[in-house]
Order: C-alpha cells, then structure tokens, then sequence
C-alpha cells in the first residue's frame, strides 16, 4: 500500500523540483552530480555523502507548509543522492522566539537533515512589519545558501498563498507584474525554489497530520493587524462565499498566464531599450513614443534604475510621471525620482541621470 495521496503529492513535487537541481549542478560541474546519483544507490536509498552531490535547503518555519515540505525533502533527498539541510530564521518578534526556533531546529535533525541551523536576525521597519520581516528572512537564507554552499533553497509557499499575493498585487494596483505571483524559481542563479505552489495549504497539513509531524501555527498568522492575515481570514472567505468556489485555483491561475505576459513584454522591452538609444547613448523621445505603452514604460523604468533609483521605491506613479514627458509634452521641468534621479526633456531626447 502507498502513502497517504496528501503525502505522495507533496513528495512528488519535491521529486520534480530535486531533479530539476541535479541537472543543473550537473551542468555546471560537468555531469559529476549525475554520475554519484547512480540507480544503484538510488534503489537503496541510501544516504548521499558524496562531497560532489548539490546541497538543498528547506527553510522551516515550523509550520504546517514547511514542515511538510521539510518532510518529503529529508524522504526524496537521499534517493537522488542529493544532500539535504534546513534552516529556521528566528525573527525575535514574539516572546519565546529563540526555544521555538531550537526546537524546529531540532525537529529538522531527527529528518536527519544535516547541516541544519537556527539563524536569529534582526527585523528593521522599512516598508512596514511584513516586509521587514520577509527582507531580513531572505537576506538571512542567502547569507546561508552563500556560506553552505547550497545548490537551492526550498519554499513552502502553497496556492493558496499565491492566490493572496496576487489579491494584494491587485489591491497595489501594481501592474501585471505583481499580478504575476510568486515565481516557482527566483532569486541569484534560481537559488529559490517553490515546490508548493500547484499544491493547496491543506493538502500540506493533511500530509502533517498523517505523518504525525507537529506543526506550530504563527500566531501572526491570524493577527488582523497584517494586511495579509485579513485578505487570508475575511476577504478569500469572502470572495468564494460572493463568487463560489475555485477563487484560489482561478487566481493562481492568472498569476501563471500574468507571469508569461509579463516575462514576454520584459523580453520585448529589453530589447528595443536599445534601439531607442542615439549614437551617445541617450534616450530618443520619437522612438519612445512609438513603442507601445506597456513596452515604453519598462523601458523607462529599467533606465530610472540604472542612473541609480532603488527598484522597491520606484513606483508605478513615478514611471508614469516620466512617460508624461514622451506623451504629454508641455513644456514641463525635471521629474524627481528616487535615489536623487532625474529625468528631464531636453532636445527631443530624454536624459536620466543621477543628482
């Protein structure tokens, strides 16, 4: 008799997600990678040791996401040969943080995960308590990958939370982009990996639960003073109560057909950001006005960025301010953007620059 169907779908797509890392260590290390998964060790599941074999990372919280994921990668790991290890951020946030954290580390040794590490970081307040949280999370995962040398580093993230980032990229009024979701590879080299997100939450907790793994449920999580926290627990309710069920599936679907738009007029845009260049490099207004809008302003914004303005404080407002100097020319000065960037008209051509 197989496993439960909740703990099959969740190894299985780590499966896909592991083989998909060993060919790529495979081609960056010359076909070694592939060469020390032999079937023969694979059929006896034996534990890899080979120095040659990539390293993945589950990132464990401790929840029911991450521990279900941390599970089927400390199953699926030593089958393909491939080294496994987990860490846990402790955010400090909440009293008894630090024993919460050891004890998730902990959980992760007896997968027999190795190496496995509990890092504590330090959460700023730039961009409210959510982002905070997550940037210092992130840069703490990377310091980690760097230092372990890790091939990837899994991600819990289920449907679910993919159907609530494309409702808040929604609500941002950000664009296609941030319709798109989270990507299922993103990061330095595809360092960040989401196993999870054709899988619903409760398919995860449901392999937890079978597997009699314990959980800890955030309590941050049902917090109504996270934006995300009330889009989870009143506006999804909400929605399928409004429209019937099958919301989280249809908009984790558009985050799919988003995301191949957006990566389609990226590519368009890059490359006509140079043939809107003159011989001295500076950008044409003719030229720019007769790209389509959509392509035009990724051009802008690309080039907003390169004189220096920082991406996560360049705003869909800023880049339509400048587009105003191509399609709405009165006559009017400077634009003022972040990272004391300017754009200004000058001679038909636009110039951006620093200071």
């Amino acid at each position: 008799m197989g496993p439960h169907p909740a703990v099959a779908a969740i190894r299985l797509a780590v499966r896909r997600v592991l083989h998909e890392v060993l060919t790529q260590h495979a081609v960056h290390s010359g076909g070694a990678a592939l060469a020390a998964a032999s079937p023969a060790r694979a059929a006896s599941g034996g534990v890899a040791t080979d120095h040659r074999a990539p390293l993945v990372l589950v990132a464990c919280s401790g929840g029911a996401d991450s521990m279900a994921l941390a599970s089927a990668l400390a199953f699926e790991a030593p089958r393909l040969s491939v080294r496994a290890g987990g860490i846990t951020v402790d955010h400090g946030l909440q009293d008894g943080s630090a024993e919460r954290a050891a004890e998730v580390a902990g959980r992760l040794a007896a997968m027999e995960l190795d190496p496995v590490e509990a890092v504590t970081v330090r959460v700023g307040r730039a961009g409210g308590p959510e982002a905070a949280a997550r940037d210092a999370r992130y840069a703490a995962l990377d310091e980690a990958a760097e230092r372990l040398g890790a091939s990837a580093v899994l991600l819990g993230h289920t449907r679910d939370d993919q159907a609530e980032t494309v409702l808040l990229g929604l609500a941002r009024g950000s664009g296609i982009r941030s319709l798109s979701g989270m990507a299922a590879v993103s990061g330095a080299a595809g360092r960040y990996r989401r196993p999870f997100l054709q899988l619903d939450r409760q398919t995860a907790r449901k392999a937890c639960l079978v597997q009699s793994l314990p959980v800890w449920d955030d309590p941050h999580n049902a917090d109504p003073a996270y934006t995300r926290s009330r889009l989870r627990h009143e506006g999804l309710p909400a929605l399928e109560k409004a429209l019937g069920k099958g919301v989280v599936e249809a908009l984790a679907r558009t985050a799919q057909l988003s995301r191949d738009d957006a990566d389609a007029l990226d590519s368009w845009a890059a490359d006509a950001a140079a043939d809107v260049r003159d011989d001295s490099g500076e950008l044409e207004c003719a030229k720019l006005f007769s790209l389509p809008p959509a392509v035009r302003r990724r051009v802008l914004r690309r080039a907003a960025i390169d004189a220096g303005s920082p991406a996560g404080s360049l705003f869909a407002r800023h880049v339509e301010e400048v587009d105003r100097l191509i399609t709405g020319w009165r006559g009017q000065g400077a634009i003022n953007l972040p990272g004391r960037v300017q754009a200004r008209r000058q001679g038909g051509r636009l110039v951006i620059r620093q200071g």
